[in-house]
C-alpha cells in the first residue's frame, strides 16, 4: 500500500482520539509517537471501533486490510511493502497499525524507495530507523529493503534511474553493515526495460559489491511470469539462473567501478540524461496530449488486462500514471521511448568532452555499466521507427507531428552511441539469435500494428463499439507476445 494512505488511516485515528491531525506533524514528532505506541501495551483504539463505517473508505479499507492480515495469520503472508516510502515514519506507521490489529506474528515491513529523491535519501532512512532501539531489536538482525526499478525510470529516464539504484542500494548496505543488520535487497522489477527488466543472470551479475550477500528478492510479474515460471521445466532452470547468479555475486562480487573518475563521469550523464527525458516527458506542455493520441494508453482504461487503475490519482498529468501503462503503451507502439529517451544526450555530452575511451573502458570492465548499455541497445533493437511514425500520421493532430520527428531523430543518435560505446557494428552484434528471433516475429507483428492503428483510428470516433475495443485487445495481446518484455 502507498506510504501516503497509511498517514490517512493514522489522521483518522489521532482525530478519533482527539490529539491532533498525524499528517500535519513534523517527522520527529511522528516518530516520537510512533515509537511510544509501539512500546506501549495497549491498542490505540478498542477493537470495536477499528472499522468504523463513519470513517472514509480509503481509511476503512487500509484498516480492514490489517485486521484481515491478523485473521489469515503471518503464514499465510510474506512481506508488507510500503510503496512511495520516503521517511522512517513510514514503516512505523505500518508496525503500528499491525500492532493495533493484533497481528499475533507481525508481517516484515519493507519500505520501497521509488523516486529518485526517494532513491538518494534511502540510506539516511535505515540509518533513521536502526538508530531506534524499538525497532532495531524488533527486526532482530535482518531488514528487507525494496528498490523500485518502474517510477524512477518514470521519474528520471532509464539511464539515471539505473545509477540512483546503485548507488542506493550502496548506501543501504553500507548504513546496515554500520548497525551490524543483515540487508536483503527486495527488487521491484517489471518484465520490460524501461522498468528494471532483463535477463535475471546479468542483472544480478551487475549489482554493487557486498548488495547480493547469500539473499536476494525480486518481483516477477506480466507476461514474465508465464514466460519463466509456465511450464515445470523452465521453472527449474530459472531457479538454478538465479540460484547460481546469487552464489557466484556472494563468493565472487562484481568488480566496482576501476577509477573514480568513472563515478564522476556517470554523475554527469546522469544529469544531462535527466534533464533531456524531464525537458520532453514533463517540461512540454503538449507531450502529454502527443502521448495519448500516439498511443493506446487511454484506451488500455477500458481493457480488463491490468492488475490496478492506470492511474494512482484522478489527474491526466504523467507524474500520477502507472509506470505499467506507461511503458506498455510504448511498447505497444514500438518506440519503446521509456528505455532509452535522455540516454543519447547523456552519452553524446560524454563523446564530445572527450571521453569516448573512456565509456568503451566502462563498458569493457565494469558489469554495471555493460548491462546498461546492454539492455539499452537490446530494447532500441526492438524499436521501429517506421512503424512508430505510421501511428503519428493516422492518429496524432498535425501540430503535434514535430514531437514525434524530434524523438524519432533523438532515438537514432541514441543508437549511435549507444554503438560507439559498445565497440558493436550494428545493434544485437553480441546476441545474433536474440537478432533472429525479433527480425522472424516480424512478419507477424507488423501487420498487427497496421491493424492497431486502423483499429484505434475508428474507436476514437466510435468508443462504445465493444467489437472495435474486443479487436483491439486482440492487437494489444498479439503486440505484446511478438516484443516479450512488454509490462
Amino acid at each position: 500500500q502507498e506510504s501516503s494512505r497509511h498517514a490517512e488511516a493514522l489522521d483518522a485515528i489521532t482525530k478519533f482520539l482527539d490529539i491532533g491531525t498525524y499528517s500535519e506533524w513534523d517527522e520527529e514528532k511522528k516518530l516520537e509517537f510512533l515509537t511510544r505506541e509501539l512500546k506501549g501495551k495497549r491498542p490505540l483504539i478498542p477493537s470495536s471501533n477499528i472499522s468504523n463505517p463513519q470513517v472514509p473508505p480509503d481509511v476503512k479499507e487500509v484498516l480492514d486490510t490489517f485486521r484481515v492480515a491478523a485473521e489469515l495469520g503471518s503464514d499465510s503472508l510474506g512481506a508488507y511493502v510500503i510503496s512511495m516510502a520516503s521517511n522512517a515514519s513510514d514503516v512505523l506507521a505500518v508496525e503500528l497499525l499491525q500492532k493495533d490489529a493484533r497481528l499475533s506474528v507481525r508481517l516484515r515491513v519493507a519500505p520501497l524507495f521509488e523516486t529518485v529523491k526517494d532513491l538518494r535519501d534511502a540510506g539516511s532512512v535505515i540509518r533513521k530507523l536502526l538508530s531506534i532501539d524499538w525497532y532495531k531489536e524488533h527486526i532482530i538482525k535482518n531488514h528487507n529493503v525494496m528498490v523500485g526499478y518502474s517510477d524512477s525510470g518514470k521519474d528520471a529516464g532509464r539511464f539515471t534511474a539505473a545509477w540512483e539504484l546503485y548507488k542506493a542500494q550502496e548506501d543501504v548496505v553500507s548504513a546496515c553493515n554500520e548497525f551490524g543488520i543483515k540487508v536483503t535487497l527486495f527488487h521491484g522489477r517489471g518484465g520490460s526495460v524501461g522498468r528494471g527488466g532483463g535477463p535475471t543472470y546479468l542483472a544480478i551479475q551487475s549489482q554493487p559489491p557486498g548488495s547480493v550477500m547469500g539473499t536476494l528478492r525480486s518481483t516477477e510479474q506480466g507476461e514474465m511470469v508465464q514466460a519463466k515460471f509456465g511450464l515445470p521445466n523452465t521453472a527449474v532452470r530459472q531457479l538454478e539462473i538465479y540460484t547460481t547468479a546469487v552464489l557466484l555475486a556472494t563468493l565472487r562480487p562484481p568488480l566496482p567501478p576501476r577509477e573514480l573518475k568513472w563515478r564522476t563521469l556517470m554523475e554527469e550523464i546522469s544529469k544531462v540524461s535527466c534533464k533531456n527525458y524531464r525537458s520532453t516527458v514533463y517540461e512540454n506542455p503538449e507531450f502529454i496530449t502527443y502521448f495519448q493520441e500516439a498511443t493506446p494508453q487511454a484506451e488500455l482504461g477500458y481493457l480488463n488486462i491490468g492488475s490496478r487503475p492506470t492511474r494512482r490519482k484522478a489527474s491526466t498529468g504523467i507524474g500520477h500514471l502507472r509506470a505499467i501503462p506507461w511503458v506498455f503503451a510504448w511498447t505497444q507502439t514500438r518506440f519503446v521511448l521509456p528505455a532509452w529517451l535522455g540516454v543519447g544526450a547523456g552519452l553524446e555530452y560524454a563523446c564530445e568532452k572527450g571521453h569516448t575511451e573512456d565509456l568503451k573502458a566502462m563498458y569493457q570492465e565494469w558489469p554495471f555499466f555493460q548491462s546498461t548499455i546492454d539492455l539499452i541497445e537490446m530494447i532500441i533493437g526492438k524499436a521501429d521507427t517506421s512503424i512508430a511514425k505510421h501511428y503519428d500520421e493516422v492518429l496524432v493532430s498535425e501540430g503535434r507531428q514535430k514531437i514525434g520527428d524530434d524523438l524519432r531523430k533523438e532515438l537514432s543518435s541514441t543508437e549511435k552511441y549507444v554503438l560507439v560505446v559498445s565497440g558493436h557494428e550494428k545493434l544485437s552484434d553480441n546476441n545474433k539469435s536474440l537478432r533472429r528471433l525479433i527480425e522472424g516475429r516480424l512478419p507477424y507483428l507488423n501487420p498487427m500494428n497496421m491493424l492497431q492503428v486502423e483499429i484505434l483510428k475508428r474507436l476514437r470516433r466510435d468508443d462504445d463499439n465493444v467489437k472495435l475495443r474486443d479487436a483491439l485487445l486482440i492487437t494489444i495481446n498479439g503486440i505484446a507476445a511478438g516484443m516479450r518484455n512488454t509490462g
